[in-house]
């Protein structure tokens, strides 16, 4: 059987990252594994802790989180830890392949200090995500002040759920969404037109390829204000379409039926009354 075959692009990067050692290469993957593992386990112990909650004052005593009442800075300072550590969770893996195409660059130019140079990629990377989760834990905040907060960290509202998943649905079949989507499946290619030079610039550059990943799974990571923190299945979910979309290779191909899946969840959940 003939195989299949692959893109210029796809040959390059294969070539370029056999280039690099195989040492970094394992402990780079290593690494976005090992954070990417301790994520997901505080993200089930974060759901196996709201599920087991009778009532939302129980929350008080398991994640210092306090429902019946205004939150002060602990509760919003508590929330952004947890929607960072979600976000890490979630969207490291999908940053694995730039990582290793970044670092065999520098390989091949035999610049000296890849793993500071990765290192500052990445943590430029992790920032932009954490400035989300600082607004998402901003608008969680909104919901809590105006009632519409369950104890499960989503919406009480099925109108407003709804209107969130048709509002990511419909992000999912813009132009924008397109474009970022296509800076994030080719690692190759945005590396070529943004690489900068030095330890600033490999910062600049997590901060920019992270700039477009958020541009492409904003909406998606935004659904979770719909179904809660606490339902890790929607998450796990995410996190699968948000790696299918920017690694496999037609996974631009899913962003439109995803977003009528999305359209389509928001308007049963907006008719749907508790």
């Amino acid at each position: 059987m003939a195989s299949t075959p692959r893109s210029p692009g796809a040959v390059r990067s294969a070539s370029l990252v056999a280039g690099s050692s195989r040492r970094e290469r394992v402990l780079i993957a290593s690494c976005v594994v090992l954070i990417t593992a301790l994520a997901w386990a505080y993200l089930v112990h974060l759901n196996r802790q709201m599920s087991s909650s009778i009532e939302a004052d129980s929350m008080v005593a398991t994640m210092g989180m306090v429902m019946n009442r205004p939150w002060g800075t602990r509760e919003v300072v508590v929330t952004f830890g947890m929607w960072a550590v979600m976000m890490v969770g979630m969207m490291t893996a999908t940053a694995l392949p730039v990582l290793l195409l970044f670092a065999a660059a520098h390989a091949r130019r035999a610049e000296r200090g890849v793993p500071l140079a990765v290192l500052l990629f990445g943590f430029g990377y992790i920032t932009v995500w954490l400035g989300f989760s600082a607004c998402a834990a901003v608008a969680q905040w909104g919901l809590h002040q105006a009632a519409l907060l369950s104890s499960t960290m989503a919406t009480s509202s099925p109108p407003l759920a709804g209107a969130i998943l048709m509002a990511a649905g419909g992000y999912q079949l813009t132009p924008f969404k397109g474009r970022c989507l296509i800076q994030c499946q080719s690692p190759l290619g945005f590396l070529l037109s943004n690489w900068r030079e030095g330890a600033s610039g490999a910062l600049q550059m997590g901060l920019r390829h992270g700039a477009y990943c958020l541009g492409c799974c904003w909406a998606l990571m935004a659904t979770a204000l719909a179904v809660g923190m606490a339902n890790v299945w929607w998450m796990g979910a995410l996190t699968l379409t948000a790696f299918a979309e920017q690694t496999l290779p037609h996974g631009h191909r899913l962003r439109v039926p995803i977003g009528f899946v999305l359209i389509a969840a928001g308007i049963v959940r907006a008719t749907t009354f508790p």
